[in-house]
Order: structure tokens, then C-alpha cells, then sequence
């Protein structure tokens, strides 16, 4: 795919065939997670490619939500992200939803919407899995002493064998259903 990406761009074409090559090449890099790869075809598609072919209104939504996903989930340029929606006059609720969450570090509204995006989207979403999972985390172990199992499973989206792979750092209680936070300091 890199040597169809850089030939369409080398020989400088703006039809429809390279507009598909770029469609196709995106999806692909998007779902395999290689943001080397979809970071500047995407930026090729939507400044060079959209202004001589344009896509349609539904596949532009997706491109610049994907643009905007990305600014917001794998970078944390949260300034470029909002500056781009501006730029493009971009309204999409769930991918405003997920930069909200993003911005506020709220992993409930995450999680949620993780749910409701499509599959393109939720890969997208993958990168910043790892910093919402850290934030739930910390303010569990800064409100509770313990917990449920069941509970911070839910709250990291995590099974308990992947967070105390993850570095945890808890204990699982001797029921093996709890788990020990934080111990009380003796007085």
C-alpha cells in the first residue's frame, strides 16, 4: 500500500481513482492501528485530493471525525483537534462526545461511547484507552479502600489478571472477590 500511496502521490493525481486508493488505504492503516500510514494519507485526502475530487458530505464527516479523533486521542493536541473542527465546520455528537470525554477525563462517558462509534472510530479511540484507564484508576484508588472485583474490572475495562499486568499495584483480598486499594493508616 505505501508504494500505490506514494506512487498516486509522485505522478501528483486528483481523480477518482486516487481518491479510493486513499479511502482504502486509510481504512486499512486505521484498523491495523499504523498511524504512520493513515496520518498523512489521511492530510493528503483532505487537502489535496478533496479540493479537485470532492467527497461526499457522509465520507468527509468521516475523514475529518477520523482527523479529529486522532488529534484528540493520539497526540493530546486538543488544541489542533478543536482548531481543525473549526476550520471544517465539523458536528458529529460522537465524536464530539469522545473529544469531550478526552478533554474532561471522563472514562465513563468514554467507555460508553467507545460502544457507540463505529469499528474505524473505536480503533482510533485505542490509543487513548491507556491514559482513560490510568485516570479511572487513580481516582478509584483516591476515593475507596477497597472495592469490588467485579467493580474496578468494570472501571478499567480490564480483567484483574491485565490491570496487575498493567501495574496496579493492589492486592486482591484473601475472599478473592475484594480488592485492597489502600490499607488504613494506623493511629
Amino acid at each position: 500500500m505505501r508504494k500505490l500511496r506514494e506512487a498516486i502521490l509522485a505522478t501528483h493525481r486528483r481523480d477518482a481513482f486516487a481518491q479510493r486508493a486513499y479511502v482504502f488505504i486509510i481504512h486499512a492503516t486505521i484498523l491495523t492501528r499504523h498511524w504512520e500510514s493513515y496520518t498523512p494519507a489521511l492530510t493528503y485526502l483532505l487537502h489535496d485530493i478533496h479540493p479537485h475530487t470532492p467527497l461526499s458530505r457522509a465520507e468527509l464527516d468521516e475523514f475529518v471525525g477520523a482527523r479529529i479523533l486522532d488529534l484528540a486521542c493520539r497526540r493530546y493536541d486538543l488544541n489542533a483537534c478543536f482548531e481543525l473542527r473549526a476550520k471544517w465546520r465539523f458536528r458529529d455528537r460522537r465524536v464530539e462526545g469522545v473529544v469531550k470525554a478526552v478533554v474532561h477525563d471522563d472514562w465513563v462517558r468514554f467507555w460508553r461511547l467507545r460502544g457507540s462509534v463505529d469499528g474505524y472510530q473505536r480503533a482510533i479511540m485505542e490509543f487513548a484507552v491507556d491514559r482513560m484507564r490510568v485516570h479511572a484508576l487513580k481516582c478509584l484508588g483516591r476515593g475507596y479502600l477497597s472495592a469490588d472485583k467485579a467493580f474496578v474490572e468494570r472501571c478499567g475495562g480490564a480483567t484483574w489478571a491485565e490491570l496487575v499486568k498493567g501495574g496496579v499495584g493492589w492486592e486482591l483480598g484473601e475472599d478473592g472477590r475484594s480488592v485492597v486499594i489502600r490499607r488504613p493508616k494506623p493511629k
